[in-house]
């Protein structure tokens, strides 16, 4: 019993630093049958009988792959029957579902008993789902992470806690090694299954664990816990760096439309390790899917945003997330560039109204006296123009741009590219399709609407009446 006590400190000490549960928590826990599991239930409902109220229900999951499982899910049922804790079972044929799955027979595992702990946990009403993940399986996911090159939050392994579907998942256990979980059911005479594929170095976790480690144990008997003292400082220097991260997303990023910007000399501004972090984090609420978010398309965006040139571009990352730079806002988005629109509309007195729908905005056309103009055209803005009434050319067209469209500026010789002045304005390219042309009815350009207007019939000495065209949103006008 003494064995029992021991481990009953450490799990409630573990418990307290790490807030795993509450007095009268509901905790569905996951048993498998094998030593670790069998020790994890025995372990609470110590902890629920002598020291913390607790509920506790067992639930177990028969994949299908073992002649064994039908009797390791009757001596899990037995054992939670004479605990007098309540017993939930699922069954899959894991090997049909893998086929379709395209993750594999441990991944199809993996993902459907996750689904079934956590549907469990829904029907109890449970906070958490107990997992038996030890010290040692928390070694082997730091090296193997580490092989494959992970960042910090992979290093920092598994969490005590993480929510999950609006439940909690908690490791109880991930400081005791195995040893001492095996120890305690010999010990204590508890009965458990032996799971022979443990011994199949088919799985890349038995690899690391049967060949990878006894190897680096021969160059230091102690890598294990220098591995688990990895995670833990990792860990603990993450959750700072993700708190950080996190406060930089709200005062840099600013979301409109399912799209996310940043400016560049904001970035600029912030440590490296925060500049990874912030575009990780800004992705990671884009997608649900991070799996495809490697170093080198983080490092890419990184790069290509602090370099000076080229001022515009845009990457895919993959997923549907792609990352475009316009001069100084760099934009995430997980859908792809707008299409370019395309439509042509004519506009003639006395009609003074247009709906461009394509664009969500209104054209107006006003004929006022020149004395009104006068007085009220201060007050016109940029996304306002006026002309000599009896030079403009009518009816008018107000289209989208064309390949080659040029404007004759006023103040300027000649004509000049439409596409030049959106570069020398530092128009984004994915704001010009939206930005209607007016033309006149022999198809000069006179105007863009809040870029420039055309030389063409200026308000002058001889003006009799000024045509007044605005170009509005369309609830601002609906509002007016």
């Amino acid at each position: 019993m003494e064995q029992m006590n021991e481990l009953v400190e450490s799990v409630l000490e573990s418990a307290d630093e790490h807030g795993l549960w509450a007095p009268h928590d509901t905790i569905v826990v996951a048993v498998s049958g094998g030593p670790d599991s069998v020790a994890l239930l025995r372990i609470l409902h110590e902890i629920s009988v002598n020291r913390i109220p607790l509920n506790l229900v067992c639930a177990h999951v028969n994949h299908g792959f073992r002649a064994e499982s039908v009797e390791e899910a009757e001596f899990v049922r037995k054992m939670a029957g004479e605990l007098g804790v309540p017993f939930e079972l699922a069954e899959f044929d894991i090997p049909s579902l893998a086929k379709g799955s395209g993750l594999g027979p441990e991944g199809t595992a993996r993902e459907k008993r996750y689904q079934f702990l956590i549907e469990t946990a829904h029907r109890y009403g449970a906070r958490s789902v107990a997992l038996a993940h030890h010290a040692d399986d928390q070694a082997e996911t730091v090296l193997m992470r580490l092989l494959r090159g992970s960042g910090p939050s992979g290093l920092a392994g598994m969490r005590w806690k993480r929510t999950e579907k609006k439940v909690e998942l908690i490791r109880p256990f991930l400081r005791i090694n195995k040893t001492a979980l095996v120890g305690l059911c010999r010990d204590e005479g508890f009965p458990y299954a032996e799971d022979a594929s443990n011994l199949l170095t088919k799985y890349k976790r038995n690899v690391i664990r049967l060949e990878v480690l006894p190897s680096l144990e021969k160059y230091n008997p102690k890598v294990k816990q220098s591995l688990l003292q990895l995670s833990e400082i990792v860990g603990a220097e993450d959750e700072f760096m993700e708190a950080n991260a996190a406060k930089c997303f709200d005062e840099l990023v600013l979301m409109k439309h399912g799209k996310y910007t940043f400016k560049r000399a904001l970035f600029a501004a912030i440590p490296s390790a925060l500049q990874r972090r912030l575009i990780k984090l800004i992705l990671n609420y884009l997608s649900a899917d991070s799996s495809t978010l490697d170093f080198s398309k983080i490092e890419a965006v990184r790069r290509g945003t602090l370099q000076e040139h080229p001022t515009v571009w845009s990457l895919d990352l993959g997923g549907g997330l792609i990352c475009v730079r316009q001069y100084d806002t760099i934009l995430f988005s997980s859908k792809p560039p707008q299409r370019k629109v395309s439509y042509t509309y004519r506009l003639s007195l006395p009609h003074s109204r247009l709906l461009l729908t394509e664009i969500g905005k209104v054209m107006t056309m006003t004929v006022l006296e020149k004395e009104t103009f006068l007085v009220q055209g201060e007050d016109y803005g940029k996304m306002s123009a006026w002309f000599d009434s009896d030079e403009l050319v009518l009816p008018l067209t107000i289209r989208s741009r064309l390949p080659g469209d040029t404007i004759r500026v006023m103040g300027l010789n000649g004509s000049k590219k439409v596409k030049d002045i959106y570069i020398d304005d530092k128009i984004p390219s994915s704001e010009r399709s939206e930005i209607p042309l007016v033309c006149d009815g022999l198809g000069n350009i006179v105007w863009i609407p809040g870029v420039r207007r055309s030389m063409h019939a200026a308000v002058g000495r001889h003006t009799a009446s000024v045509l007044l065209l605005s170009l509005e949103d369309m609830e601002q006008h609906e509002e007016a």
